[in-house]
Parts: structure tokens; sequence; C-alpha cells
């Protein structure tokens, strides 16, 4: 349990009002719910960025932003995605605010260490816009920074690469906190193989956020000592190697993919058996894959680096090995439809959302084992089939994922019930505008078009134009969205405490939950995804 001397702290802040009693909270619901709003503003501004490079797009030539303000753009937006957005995602969001529940815990274990991560990840977000008004305006290296480019460059990269750096603090802590969380403050009785699955995806991820974060953060530090300094690291007329950068950024870099998709993965196994009511199909399969996972995860790096001249050998073992890393990823799904399976299946809003991430991911699985192959990478790298590919990944995957999540544990965090009806309209208009948006991506990579190009052939302007059509679509869809979930945490009918009939422990407290989590010792006797007693008592009512 939390330390005694923190309970007051709770007590004292946990009803009070006004800005102060928030960002100086402890209460890990407090600060999900921080995380939340503010990831979700960066969103929203990132979101306009890409319809700005959508429109520059609508047709070929310079339509009214030059080719370096095109690199700034989308450089900016990938920043802002990547790492004020995905990564914290949902292990800072909704991780925050569910996991100390799903353990019967009264909070997380470090809670001051936890507001401390939510300040750093302000102070990396800070500096990130201070970056915006430096000499140059900001980076246009994209946000993988690729040296020796981002050595050279005139633009404001010293500040950029410092925002990153120091949003990793966030992260690494973050993921020592869960860890730590997770083996100290189950409920009595809540073994290993008794935890929520999304908790499993959580304690995979923390372990990479905290082995993998370092690596980046040391590699963006000697990039920001290189344009300071004049240090040679990856320079090659300083003697420097710009392909050791590529190593030390994807070393990071592919793992983290994990740390956004992993989470996700946890969420859909909470949904689908809630809403299946069925209790999940192969749970330790599932728990064991998302370790496997994260371990093949870390070795899988160089399949971003077919085309920079490596060895032969090294190409075809990292090709092997991406084709490895699939195969938990497809016991995973394997076990989702199983869990549909003669399910009595509720097609709500989580439920919908969860089927659609099951949807987009595949086709962004699918498409990265093309990337996967060698003879096909050499083809598609540095085209737009890499953006198609990435956005039904990452997007389709994490992004999908974490408004599944806000569905599913929106009565919980907020005591209200948002409109059905608005919920399926705005998924309906996402999953249109989604594919309409990325799919002709992936065709116009294979016939050759190339990535992040501020102009391009004519022949290309069709998929260009059904493209920037679907980006519409989809923000109509998130706008919706988001106008039916703040609306509802302000006026939308009561929620009683479990309305989806669901079996882990946060559904065993009022909504929202009390200042402590739980008015009683929670005690675990089955596993998490009992549904018997919920089932015994559905087959009453229809009795009756």
């Amino acid at each position: 349990m939390v330390e005694s001397n923190l309970i007051n702290s709770y007590l004292g802040n946990a009803n009070s009002s006004g800005l102060k009693s928030w960002i100086f909270s402890t209460d890990h619901k407090r600060i999900g719910l921080l995380y939340l709003y503010c990831m979700m503003a960066f969103f929203i501004v990132a979101m306009l960025l890409g319809v700005l490079m959508r429109l520059e797009l609508l047709q070929p030539g310079e339509q009214f932003i030059s080719a370096k303000t095109y690199n700034q753009t989308f450089t900016l937006h990938g920043v802002i995605m990547i790492f004020l957005f995905i990564v914290p995602g949902i292990p800072a969001a909704i991780g925050n605010f569910v996991l100390p529940l799903q353990l019967g815990a009264e909070d997380v274990a470090f809670p001051r260490l936890n507001l401390l991560s939510w300040w750093i990840y302000i102070f990396g977000a800070i500096l990130a816009l201070t970056s915006l008004f430096g000499g140059g305006g900001f980076a246009d290296t994209g946000w993988t920074f690729y040296a020796p480019y981002s050595i050279n460059t005139d633009t404001n990269v010293s500040l950029a690469v410092l925002a990153a750096f120091v949003l990793g603090f966030s992260s690494i802590l973050t993921g020592i906190n869960f860890i730590t969380t997770i083996h100290r403050l189950r409920a009595k009785g809540m073994g290993f193989f008794r935890m929520p699955l999304f908790v499993w995806g959580l304690y995979a991820t923390g372990w990479i956020q905290i082995i993998a974060t370092p690596v980046v953060g040391i590699t963006l530090l000697l990039i920001f000592l290189e344009r300071t300094l004049g240090l040679g690291f990856f320079d090659p007329t300083m003697g420097g190697d710009p392909v050791l950068y590529q190593h030390l950024f994807w070393i990071y870099s592919h793992p983290v993919v994990y740390v956004m998709i992993l989470p996700a993965m946890g969420v859909i196994s909470e949904i689908l058996p809630a809403f299946a009511r069925r209790t999940i199909f192969g749970y330790k399969a599932i728990a064991m894959s998302s370790m496997a996972i994260a371990i093949v995860g870390y070795l899988v790096w160089g399949h971003h680096m077919f085309t920079v001249g490596m060895s032969d050998t090294a190409r075809w073992i990292f090709s092997l090995l991406t084709f490895l890393v699939a195969v938990p990823t497809g016991i995973k799904v394997f076990n989702w439809v199983a869990t549909l399976y003669k399910g009595s299946i509720q097609l709500a809003a989580p439920m919908l959302l969860a089927l659609l991430f099951i949807f987009e991911f595949s086709i962004g699985g699918l498409t990265g084992l093309v990337n996967g192959a060698l003879s096909t990478d050499i083809h598609i790298h540095d085209t737009s089939f890499i953006v198609g590919h990435f956005h039904y990944t990452i997007f389709g995957g994490a992004g999908i994922g974490l408004m599944a999540a806000m569905h599913y544990w929106f009565p919980k965090i907020f005591g209200r019930m948002y409109s059905e009806k608005s919920a399926k309209t705005a998924i309906g208009l996402i999953f249109v505008g989604f594919n309409t948006l990325y799919f002709p991506m992936l065709i116009m990579g294979i016939l050759g078009m190339p990535r992040r190009y501020h102009d391009y052939l004519p022949e290309y302007q069709p998929y260009h134009m059904v493209s920037t059509i679907g980006s519409w679509i989809l923000v109509l869809g998130i706008t919706i969205m988001i106008w039916n979930l703040v609306r509802s945490a302000r006026k939308g009918e009561p929620a009683p405490d479990n309305p989806w009939g669901a079996t882990t422990l946060e559904w065993k407290t009022p909504s929202p939950p009390p200042q402590l989590n739980f008015d009683y010792t929670p005690e675990v006797q089955t596993g998490p995804y009992d549904f018997s007693e919920i089932l015994s008592k559905d087959a009453n009512k229809k009795k009756q």
C-alpha cells in the first residue's frame, strides 16, 4: 500500500478545485487526466498540421506553402504525434488512471515520481514549442532527425532534439513506476496470471521504456553536442558515421513502436471479453506474447536500414527476425477472433472500435511484412507506401486503441455516459475517412511516389485527391467523437458503476472512483475474466 504520510495529501486534493490543486496533485487519477487533456490538445494541433499538408498535396505544384515550410510542417506534425501524443498515449493517460484500480491498489508505487514525470513531460513540450520561434524556425529534418542533415541544417534542430531528450525522462520514470507497482501493489490473491491483460501490456511496455529510451536519449544528446561543440560523431566530413546514427536511433525507435502498440493490444484484450460475454481465449498465450513482442522487438531495428549498404548476412538475419516478431502478434489476433466465436456479442462503441483496431492494425502488420522482405523493401523504401504502412500501424493501432480505451473507461473516469448514437456516427466516419486517406498511399508507393515530397508528377494526382478528401472525412469523424466525449463529461447521463458488465477490479468501485479507489480491501479469488456470475444473472433475467 502507499505510504501513510501520503494519504492526507490525497484527501486534501482529491476533491479540491483550481489549477494548483491539479498540477500539484499526487493522485494517479488526476495525473492521468492531466496527461489526457494535454495530449488531446497536442493531437488536435498535429491533426490540423496534417490537414494542411494534405491541402498542399491536393494538386501538383506549390499551392500556398514553400518546400521548406512543408518540411517543417511534417516534422512538427511527426514530433508532436510521436513524442507528445502516441508514445505517452495510453500508458501515461489511461494506464495512470486504470492500472492501480485493476491491481486493487490505492495508487502507483511512487506518487510523487508520477507527478514529476508529468512536469517533465510539460517541460519537454515547452522546449519543443520554444524551438518554433528560434533562429531558422522549427526543424525540417523529419521526426527521425537523420544525420548528417540534422547537423548541417540552419533550422532550430538543437532545441527540438533537446525537447525529445527531456521527454524521454518522463517515459523512463513512468516505466519504473508501473513495473514497481505491478510487482509490489497487487491485491491479495492476484498472481501474475490473474492480472488483467491490460496490465500485462503495461508491464511489457514498462520494460521497453526503461531499457530502450536511454539509447535514443544519448543519440539525441550527441546530435545536440555535435551542433553546439562541433564534435564529429555522425558528420562524415569530420570523420563521423551517419549510418551509426541510424543504428542508434532505430535500436530505440523500433522497440518504441511496441510502447505505442502493446498497451493498445491490452485495451482490446479487455474490451473483447466484456462485450462478447466470454472468458478471453488463450489468456496465457496473449500474456506471454506481449513479453515475446517486447523481447524480439529489440532485435529487428535493422529492417529500417536495408538500403544503407549493410552486409547481406545482416540483411537476411534482420529480415528473418522481422517475420518472427509477427508470430506473437498473430497469436494475439487469433485469440481475439477466437474469443468472439459463439460469444454473446454486443456492438457498443468500445466493441466497434476494438473491431476497427483489429482490421486496421492487421493491414498495418501485413504491409509491414512487405517492408521486411528484402526484395520488396528495396522497391518501396522511402515511398509513400511507408507512410501508409506507418499510419495503419500507429494510428490504426495505438490511435484507435486510445479511442477504444477512452470510450470503454469513460463511464468509470467521469461517472457519466456518452451518446452511443454520436459515438457510432463518429466511428463510421473514422472508418471511411481513415481508409480513404491512407490506402491510396499504399498504391502510390508501389507506383513509385516518394515520401516527404512537396511536389509530385501529375500521374499521382488522382491518388492524392482521394487521400485529401479522406482526410476531411477523418477529421469530421474525430471532431464529432471529441465533441461527444467533452459534452458528455459535463452533461451526460449518470453512469452506473459497471455499465458494460465487465469483471475486472476497476468496475467494482463507484464511478468515478473514490479518493483512495476502494472502500474495502480487494481480494482476488478467480481470474480477471470470469463471467459465470454475470451470465447466470442474465439467464435469470431472461427467464423472468
